[in-house]
């Protein structure tokens, strides 16, 4: 009897076995006498194929001998074994073995129950398991890049279920550009066969903001290699993308941050580099008393003892907003505001910590608004609803604060936030501070510049004279250019550029050095060529104590000048220059060419000789004399920037400070890399009614005749009352001349705002005052002279000498025939 057809009713699942399980019942014997469906789905033999027969042919060939005693035997537990299908195939299965009470026929006892569990469907639900499971989001797609499958974090994302997303493409999953991105990415891995990867940033439904998503895009692929599919993996690359935005935002602000020794520029700078990088709205204050150069109001508080606390008052220096304008801000650069004792602000300054407004506070109770009715005002409007305040704190001392506030990222700050802008505004307070020292350094150097510069130019016969001075706008500091007018006897006037090498205070107090050195060389009289030769010397000496310590870098030595004297009688000017640009004459005719004049070694080389050369200068000529930062530039052509120079003075105004400001417009790059020094002069000429000159003879007789001729010209040019004063002047002179000199003897009288009398002779030799002894015949002509003029003295000429007195002049009483 078969036991399907008794009172069991084994075709009908009993508490051991469901359709779907794979069970065998064997007697004592190991002969299977009852076949489940299961057990025909599993290995293929039909239920009258299988029993009657051993459950040895079910065993594989190789199979070990302890499978086959535990089948074959009577032992209950359990063991892995692989059985043979029907069709040959190998199937690995666990066997489980239990004793049954199953009644047959056959046998009343000694029946075991097999239950095989094949472990191949085993790995098919881990697999299952596994894709269901995977912690990112995770579909399957077919060739034409519609989704079949999709894993439970996929609906998640998307906050739809599997059934919803399946029959979809990424694009139309994704929406927008970057699902546009994903499915072109996807395509070419379909197309191509290889793996792609992509990085994007997709707002997904459950996501208040956009987030970074890292796509990895993998062609499914059968045995002969034809891809059937596509599997795509979405990892959560937010962490990774902020770490790196924060390393990008500091690498950023590393290079960015303090490109300029400006103080306005370098907060600037960093309120720029925060927005919208970490905050939509930031400000930079410092503190006043930083800015005005007094002692440090905060520094750290020693452990133990309370901060002090009063009120502060701070400067706008920089702000910066995600909109235009910053229409949040309550202050403008520049403004000042008082801080009060018990505020954040102050709080901070005198810690030296930060302080973030705890996150989900409610704005209106922020105490770092509540002082000031703009304030509350402000976060009203503007919905501000998060901030920090950082201070900015170099070489331990606290220069000012940072604020960052949020009014459109909805999230609040925290301390990841907190510790980038720490890092980044600790970094940005040592470029501000040396911003400040350099500031500082700078205004003292101008100072000095100033000091040692002419003040307002001396009113000149001679010429009409403007300068100008500009410091460079770099981080070298303040030059030593230099510009100077000087009168000179016999109504000339010598007119002078420079340019030290190098910047700041060493190059200032070179600079006034030199042209210390230069009036004293021009009272002497020297001619341009002779003068720049004792310059070479002077700017070559060492300093005492300005040798450098040990290991430090020797000083730049060096400096270039031009040197010129013009004389308005005979409109001739003599010009000799070391290692300086050459000057620029306009004519009267508006003709504008350079003067070529010999150039010369820049001073400092020693040993070399000067040149000089003498021109001829209609009345009314405009002579340029300027340094090299006029003209050069890091980018500019040489002749391109002389050629600029030239059309703009053929252009300029009549008026010298006017013409000396259009030159500066036309030449001035938009950042001066250099000092520049600019001298325009306007020569004039006097008439010859002016002028009156002489030649007398080696004779004493010439004495009466001088004192006459004199007499008749002062009658002349209306001034009887220094008729006196002047005949003993001349007389002296003439009878000094006559008898130390040789020669013939020249008298010149000259009439601009003083009265010059001038006696030239043929001897180098020049005189000195004495004190005459009381028996003594002479000794006592210049003497005289010397208390009766202004000032007298001596020059070279190239025949000998001239002896000069300077008179002021008395009233005028009108003027006589000649």
């Amino acid at each position: 009897m078969n036991p399907r057809d008794s009172d069991t009713e084994w075709n009908r699942p009993g508490p051991l076995e469901t359709r779907h399980t794979a069970t065998v019942l064997l007697d004592g014997t190991g002969e299977v006498i009852a076949w489940s469906p299961g057990a025909s789905r599993l290995l293929g033999y039909s239920a009258e194929e299988a029993e009657g027969r051993s459950v040895e042919i079910l065993l594989a060939a190789g199979e070990s001998e302890a499978v086959r005693r535990f089948v074959l035997g009577a032992e209950v537990g359990a063991m892995t074994a692989v059985l043979r299908g029907k069709d040959g195939q190998s199937v690995t299965v666990e066997l489980v073995a239990t004793p049954s009470h199953e009644r047959s026929a056959r046998s009343a006892s000694g029946h075991r129950l097999l239950v095989l569990t094949p472990l191949m469907d085993t790995r098919r639900e881990l697999l299952e398991w596994s894709f269901d499971q995977f912690p990112f989001i995770a579909g399957i797609t077919d060739l034409d890049l519609r989704y079949i499958r999709l894993n439970k974090e996929a609906g998640k994302a998307f906050q739809a279920t599997e059934a919803d997303l399946v029959g979809r493409t990424t694009a139309e999953n994704v929406g927008g550009p970057e699902g546009d991105r994903i499915q072109q990415a996807m395509r070419l891995a379909r197309d191509t066969g290889e793996s792609a990867s992509l990085d994007i940033y997709v707002k997904l439904p459950n996501e208040q903001l956009g987030y970074a998503w890292q796509g990895h895009f993998v062609p499914l692929k059968d045995a002969r290699g034809r891809v059937r599919g596509m599997y795509a993996v979405g990892l959560d690359a937010g962490v990774q993308h902020l770490a790196r935005e924060r390393l990008a935002l500091l690498n950023q602000a590393s290079t960015t941050v303090g490109s300029t020794l400006d103080v306005a520029r370098t907060a600037q700078e960093l309120a720029e580099v925060l927005v919208p990088g970490i905050a939509d709205f930031v400000t930079v204050d410092l503190l006043e008393s930083v800015l005005t150069d007094e002692e440090p109001e905060f520094l750290p508080v020693e452990p133990g003892f309370p901060p002090p606390s009063r009120e502060v008052t701070m400067r706008r220096m920089a702000q910066h907003s995600v909109w235009e304008g910053a229409p949040e801000a309550v202050l403008n650069p520049g403004d000042v505001d008082v801080y009060p004792s018990d505020g954040p602000h102050v709080r901070v300054l005198v810690t030296g910590e930060s302080y973030m407004v705890p996150p989900g506070s409610d704005a209106s109770s922020m105490d770092w608004v509540n002082f000031s009715e703009r304030r509350m005002a402000s976060t009203r409007a503007f919905g501000l609803h998060s901030a920090m305040i950082v201070p900015l704190r170099a070489r331990g001392t606290l220069l000012g604060l940072a604020v960052f506030i949020r009014h459109q990222k909805p999230e609040d700050f925290d301390s990841d936030d907190l510790l980038l802008a720490e890092e980044i505004t600790t970094r940005a307070a040592v470029s501000l501070d040396n911003a400040l020292r350099f500031t500082r350094q700078r205004a003292t150097a101008l100072a000095l510049q100033h000091s040692l510069l002419p003040q307002r130019l001396p009113e000149q016969t001679a010429v009409e004279a403007a300068g100008r001075y500009l410091p460079a706008d770099t981080k070298a500091g303040v030059g030593g250019d230099w510009y100077d007018l000087i009168p000179l006897s016999g109504a000339r006037v010598a007119l002078v550029v420079g340019d030290v090498v190098g910047h700041g205070l060493r190059a200032s107090a070179t600079m006034g050095r030199l042209r210390t050195a230069v009036r004293t060389l021009s009272d002497i009289e020297m001619p341009p060529d002779e003068l720049l030769a004792q310059l070479d010397v002077i700017v070559g000496w060492p300093i005492a104590g300005e040798s450098p310590a040990e290991g430090e870098p020797e000083a730049d030595t060096g400096a270039s000048c031009l040197y010129a004297v013009y004389d308005p009688v005979s409109r001739r000017c003599t010009l000799a220059r070391a290692g300086h640009p050459p000057p620029v004459l306009a004519y009267p005719d508006g003709t504008v060419e350079s003067v070529e004049v010999p150039v010369g070694p820049p001073l400092g080389l020693g040993g070399f000789p000067f040149e000089s050369v003498e021109v001829e200068l209609p009345e009314d000529s405009l002579l340029v004399l300027y340094t090299d930062g006029l003209i050069r530039t890091r980018d500019g052509d040489l002749d391109e920037r002389r050629e600029m120079l030239r059309r703009s003075l053929i252009d300029a105004p009549d008026s010298l400070e006017g013409a000396c400001d259009a030159v500066l417009r036309t030449m001035l790059p938009e950042r001066a890399e250099d000092d520049i020094a600019l001298l325009l002069a306007r020569t004039r000429s006097l008439d010859c009614d002016q002028v009156a000159t002489w030649e007398l003879p080696m004779d004493p007789e010439a004495v009466a005749e001088a004192r006459n001729l004199t007499t008749r010209q002062l009658s002349h040019w209306g001034l009887e009352e220094a008729t006196f004063t002047t005949e003993l002047i001349v007389s002296e002179l003439v009878t000094n001349a006559i008898r130390y000199a040789s020669g013939p003897i020249g008298l010149r009288l000259i009439l601009q705002d003083t009265l010059i009398c001038e006696v030239a002779d043929s001897s180098d030799t020049y005189p000195h005052l004495r004190q005459a002894r009381i028996y003594d015949e002479g000794g006592r002509g210049l003497m005289l002279v010397a208390q009766l003029s202004e000032r007298w003295g001596t020059r070279p000429t190239s025949s000998g000498k001239i002896i000069w007195a300077d008179q002021s002049l008395p009233p005028r009483v009108g003027q006589s025939a000649a």
